[in-house]
């Protein structure tokens, strides 16, 4: 006789935690070392976002890029940068549709096959025109990985871990800023193009990675279940998730859960449309949290240093190549840290403690960049400028323990499965919104207004501090359909435990001699 399923009566605050075995840690357990093989697979997919942005501030520092391309400035430099984003925006509204139609390994593996092709003829440019074209392209297969990589990550993960990795494929933004700031550095002695033909051709390594090995990877099972292929998807929760015993208590509570709650889905939500986003009270209450964190995730001061940091430092008195470039090197290690850091502790300290703490942070230490860049812009004094560098990092502590860390992690967790895909479209596409007013507007708003630019983001990130404290829910210690109940009501909860209820009984029946 098989042990008896688990249900979810009843289960809230993370009650289903005494369903995890103590000996399956990630660091003693072969099948969960590669199950979190595999999800690193698809965490590298926002390195690629990463190294962008990065690279193209060190090639702005490279004599041979801007001599290459006849020394871009404002209007030209804001197409350069925004490019990248007007290529994804063109792909999200097909995006959410491949992930749920064709699954989110075979996406994946869509965008990656896009992306290669397009930074070969990144490398290859012969004119401004052909590198502007190249980086639309990464930005639109971007969208089809980065649209499928997170949710697969969510909807994958050891349910002890899932909060800590899917908080990690945001943070992995510094990994791709990080090779990339050094990649740059690492070349500008180099007389000739290829000083930045080596960084525009390093930025294709996560997409041959994927492009090589994402197929053999594990799908989704609640995508799996969707489908009508349930015995696959116990088949990896069991041998994942429980050394491939399909009848273990986590693996049976697991799959009985996301059965119930696609039959809730199916049952009250069955219109899943774009205007099911909207919809319901509990969608409502979602996206007004989801786009607020996609606009404030670009529009906390944050874009200036990511895309500009080398006019940044001109303002300031520090106008060496080499100079820039080390420190755009060296802050790129220092958020790095910070991002994981709050990943990894995401689950101890709550979402709401921490993207309360970095508003508060961001709104100190930028006011006092405002303060130390106006010193200098009045008087010239040395001392300011250099610890306008010292403020830029610690803001970015404030930054990365949540913006960096949590903006994507928690727009997955609080959406259902019926609208997570189209949900999360909705979050990269307001990100991209945001980030294309960020490119153009902030070399031409630094240049005309110089330190008072600074006061403008100062007041904002007032305004999120007190956005957050009124609209952000927490949500630390739930599995994704528990989470529902936050937002969906009580009722939500009860219908999907008892049809969880009415699985577990028939399967346990289906087990009696």
């Amino acid at each position: 006789m098989g042990s008896a399923p688990v249900t979810t009566s009843g289960v809230q605050d993370a009650s289903f935690a005494h369903l995890l075995d103590p000996k399956r840690k990630w660091y003693n357990n072969r099948r969960i070392i590669l199950l979190n093989a595999w999800i690193f697979l698809f965490l590298i997919t926002y390195s690629t976002v990463g190294y962008d942005g990065s690279m193209m501030n060190g090639l702005q520092s490279l004599p041979q890029w801007q001599s290459a391309f006849n020394y871009p400035s404002n209007g030209m430099l804001g197409v350069l940068n925004a490019i990248q984003n007007v290529g994804a925006l063109a792909a999200y509204p097909f995006a959410p549709y491949l992930s749920d139609g064709i699954g989110r390994r075979k996406a994946v593996f869509f965008g990656a096959s896009i992306m290669l092709a397009a930074t070969a003829i990144q490398t290859a440019s012969q004119s401004v025109r052909m590198f502007i074209a190249a980086r639309f392209f990464i930005g639109f297969g971007l969208t089809f990985a980065a649209n499928a990589s997170p949710l697969l990550v969510t909807e994958l993960a050891y349910p002890e871990y899932r909060a800590q990795l899917t908080s990690l494929y945001n943070s992995l933004w510094y990994s791709g800023a990080l090779v990339a700031a050094w990649a740059t550095y690492g070349t500008f002695k180099i007389n000739s193009t290829w000083a930045w033909r080596f960084p525009s051709l390093f930025q294709g390594i996560p997409a041959v990675i994927q492009f090589a090995l994402v197929l053999f990877a594990p799908e989704s099972p609640r995508w799996l279940v969707c489908k009508g292929k349930e015995a696959e998807a116990l088949r990896i929760l069991a041998y994942y998730h429980a050394d491939g015993n399909e009848q273990d208590p986590l693996v049976q509570y697991e799959f009985n859960e996301i059965k119930a709650a696609l039959e809730y889905d199916r049952t009250v939500a069955a219109n899943v449309g774009w205007m099911s986003l909207f919809a319901t009270p509990g969608n409502r209450k979602r996206m007004r949290i989801i786009i607020a964190l996609g606009f404030f995730s670009q529009w906390s001061g944050n874009g200036l240093v990511s895309y500009y940091l080398n006019k940044v430092f001109n303002e300031i008195g520090i106008t060496g190549s080499s100079t820039q470039l080390l420190l755009n090197g060296l802050l790129q290690v220092w958020n790095l840290f910070w991002a994981v850091l709050a990943a990894v502790l995401v689950n101890r300290l709550g979402r709401r403690f921490l993207f309360l703490t970095s508003a508060a942070l961001m709104t100190l230490f930028y006011a006092a960049q405002a303060i130390c860049f106006a010193e200098y812009s009045k008087h010239g004094v040395p001392a300011a400028g250099h610890a306008v560098v010292v403020f830029v990092f610690l803001f970015f502590v404030g930054y990365n323990i949540a913006y960096a860390s949590l903006v994507i992690s928690y727009t997955v967790e609080i959406l259902p499965f019926h609208i997570r895909s189209k949900g999360f479209s909705v979050f990269s596409f307001v990100i991209s919104l945001a980030l294309i007013f960020n490119q153009y507007v902030n070399p031409s708003a630094l240049a005309a207004l110089g330190w008072k630019y600074y006061l403008v983001y100062v007041c904002w990130l007032a305004v999120e501090f007190v956005y957050l404290w009124f609209f952000l829910v927490e949500t630390k210690n739930r599995t994704l359909e528990e989470t529902a109940a936050l937002f969906d009501g009580e009722d939500a909860l009860e219908m999907i435990a008892h049809q969880g209820e009415t699985r577990g009984l028939e399967a346990s029946s289906d087990d009696q001699p």
